[in-house]
């Protein structure tokens, strides 16, 4: 069953299909894009079989995939704190910024993250000016998180199709 799909002339450019929308989905909170990623070059492992170096390079893909899937609320985090915001409002713009992404999809999470952190940062230092600082701050470590994020799943992509190229 692996060789026939291994063989086919689908199996290639329906994994460069999911990859492709998983990069695409890196702009989005709702779509978990690098996970997309990994999942397509698993399968592609799984088809295709595994030795030590690609192994290897599918282990380096799997921190890049943790690691990236990490960024964003280690960013959205610090570029706050640079804006005086505390931690208590960080996590509660995390927890809005959660359940935001399952109430008002896709960019539910973004919005109730920065409203959530405005309303914790005016209430806690009684300052509007000072809220919409912070809702800079995790804005702006947002915008940076999706670079960093799309530039993982490139490098994660380009892992594999030197897997493909030249590692059988």
């Amino acid at each position: 069953m692996m060789e026939t799909i291994a063989n086919s002339t689908w199996f290639i450019p329906v994994l460069i299909a999911v990859m492709a929308v998983g990069l695409i989905g890196l702009m989005f909170y709702i779509i978990p894009g690098l996970t997309i990623i990994w999942l397509a070059i698993l399968a592609y492992g799984i088809v295709f079989g595994f030795n030590v170096w690609s192994g290897i390079l599918f282990g380096i893909i799997t921190l890049l995939m943790i690691g990236g899937n990490l960024v964003d609320n280690l960013m959205m985090g610090k570029e706050a704190r640079k804006t005086g915001a505390g931690w208590p409002s960080i996590l509660v713009a995390l927890a809005a910024g959660i359940l935001g992404t399952f109430l008002l999809p896709p960019f539910g999470g973004l919005l109730f993250a920065a409203l959530g952190i405005l309303i914790f940062e005016w209430i806690r230092k009684k300052d509007f000016k000072e809220g919409l600082k912070s809702t800079g701050g995790i804005l702006k470590g947002c915008g940076l998180s999706i670079v960093v994020r799309v530039l993982v799943g490139l490098v994660m992509i380009g892992i594999w199709g030197a897997w493909a190229l030249w590692i059988k």
